[in-house]
């Protein structure tokens, strides 16, 4: 269980921290941590901390992360879990110590190889979702916890572990995942709430998000916004937590760039497992967006498939437990079958910026507004303008 958040750490015990910093171990236990160490051990005062993942976003002013500067970035005036407390926020780098004498990276990901026989990495991986997702349902109470739900595995095995939860939805008229999360709610015999995003939503929701993130850039908005209109929606009915399948993809293979790696431009890797790592170091970046976002819903994140465990058997496996042939997330889905229907375990998701169609009508919007698709970056400018006290003359119209 992960202890109740304070003023200055947020996640874990200092007594945990203080643990891995003496012995470097990267994933301690929990889901993430960051905030004021006060006592760290051998490092001669307080220090900020962040763990490896950045599961728990942290920032400090710009001008204390300059030593010459003599402005103490461990002082209250000087860090915050809230970027807009600050004049000019800096993100803690993730497996990162900050102190008055500068920034130091104490933490990487594991970089032991993979497990050699498939079958005790599968089991590791079905240990450690298991005991992920007990915590989940032994520390939720009735009323507090609701379930973003897409209807593919990652939320649909978080869904299974609290099956008295509701379950959001959100998306335009007739999307993918709207669709999609229906059918698996009906496969599975949940309760499912659907958030049909409007233009009008989508527009408050972009300003919502770019606000609470300090990200204007088309991706990170169209990502973060049907997040945010979800977790509204949830805090709107009562809930203050919103559980999610964040991490799996990232973890298990589920990009298909991860498929080919030595064919795909995307990647730097030529192997599956390779092309993986790559993929889990953007997760401090974009759980930074994600949380930042959530919170200025309403709603504190509760993502199980970001345990230190899950992260740590995921991480051992083979190439063919993350991709075989055309199918991803292999480990992933052989640990959900049995404990979600096969449509749900075997179904394909979308990206959400596309599956929930904000993209496609943030593409539309801009072009309404005047911003052509001829012009560079014409969506990043409309949302530019859309976040500027003038509003775009487009605005408004369905």
């Amino acid at each position: 269980m992960t202890p109740p958040d304070s003023s200055d750490l947020r996640g874990a015990p200092a007594d945990r921290v203080r643990d891995a910093l003496r012995d470097g171990d990267r994933l301690p236990g929990g889901r993430g941590f960051a905030g004021l160490l006060a006592d760290p051990p051998s490092l001669g005062g307080p220090v900020l901390v962040r763990d490896v993942l950045g599961r728990q976003p942290l920032f400090v002013e710009r001008e204390a992360l300059d030593a010459e500067t003599g402005r103490d970035p461990t002082a209250p005036d000087a860090r915050s879990f809230d970027r807009t407390a600050l004049d000019e926020p800096e993100p803690v780098p993730a497996g990162s110590v900050v102190s008055a004498s500068g920034t130091e990276r104490v933490w990487g990901l594991p970089d032991s190889g993979p497990t050699a026989d498939r079958g005790t990495a599968l089991s590791a991986v079905d240990d450690a979702v298991s005991a992920a997702l007990d915590d989940l349902s032994a520390g939720s109470k009735e009323g507090d916890l609701a379930v973003a739900f897409s209807g593919g595995v990652d939320s649909g095995l978080v869904a299974a572990a609290v099956p008295e939860a509701p379950c959001y939805v959100a998306g335009f008229e007739g999307s993918h995942d709207v669709a999609a999360a229906r059918d698996a709610a009906s496969a599975m015999g949940r309760d499912l709430r659907v958030v049909e995003i409007t233009h009008g939503d989508l527009t408050r929701a972009v300003r919502a998000v770019a606000a609470a993130t300090g990200r204007r850039n088309p991706m990170d908005v169209a990502i973060a916004v049907p997040l945010f209109l979800t977790a509204e929606a949830a805090a709107a009915d009562g809930y203050d937590r919103l559980a999610l399948g964040q991490g799996a993809d990232e973890l298990f293979g589920g990009y298909s760039k991860v498929v080919d790696p030595a064919e795909d431009p995307r990647v730097d890797a030529d192997t599956v497992r390779g092309a993986r790592t790559e993929t889990v170091r953007t997760l401090p970046d974009q759980l930074e967006r994600d949380v930042l976002a959530l919170r200025a819903a309403g709603v504190e994140p509760a993502t199980p498939l970001l345990d230190d465990r899950v992260v740590a058997a995921a991480l051992a496996l083979p190439d063919d437990l993350l991709v075989d042939g055309d199918e991803r997330k292999v480990a992933l889905r052989r640990v959900a079958a049995g404990r979600v229907p096969g449509s749900v375990h075997a179904a394909d998701k979308k990206a959400v910026q596309y599956g929930t169609y904000v993209s496609r009508e943030l593409d539309r919007l801009a072009r309404r507004a005047g911003y052509k698709r001829r012009m560079d970056d014409h969506v990043g400018k409309y949302v530019d303008a859309l976040c500027s006290e003038e509003k775009p003359a487009g605005e408004g119209r369905n």
